[in-house]
């Protein structure tokens, strides 16, 4: 199973793999049945992917669905602390709030 790299953008993952299958756009958008265009976006991160795309990807290359999942939501949170102008810090009291977010749902 191939394995992203963490640093790049979701992205520009999807387009090294495409490439390095040396599989067109067109080809791509075909086999998982979407628009060329919503690729090529998806590809030049104009357009977030879906659940479905992702999972509909992660099949197509045999990438992991949970590894594209974070690959794409960390694209989100990274971008999000930029336009924020935020501190690295945020992400400690993210990760608490996380925490304690389960433990309501749980508790339901």
């Amino acid at each position: 199973m191939t394995v992203f790299n963490k640093t790049k953008s979701f992205g520009e993952e999807l387009r090294v793999l495409r490439e390095e299958a040396g599989l067109t756009l067109k080809f791509v958008a075909d086999a998982i049945n979407i628009d060329t265009s919503l690729l090529a976006k998806i590809e030049r991160n104009e357009r977030p992917p879906t659940k479905q795309v992702i999972k509909l990807i992660s099949t197509f290359f045999n990438v992991d669905e949970k590894e594209l999942q974070n690959n794409f939501l960390s694209d989100q949170i990274a971008y999000k602390i930029l336009d924020e102008e935020a501190d690295l810090s945020i992400l400690k009291v993210a990760e608490k709030k996380v925490k304690y977010l389960k433990t309501i749902q749980n508790g339901k």
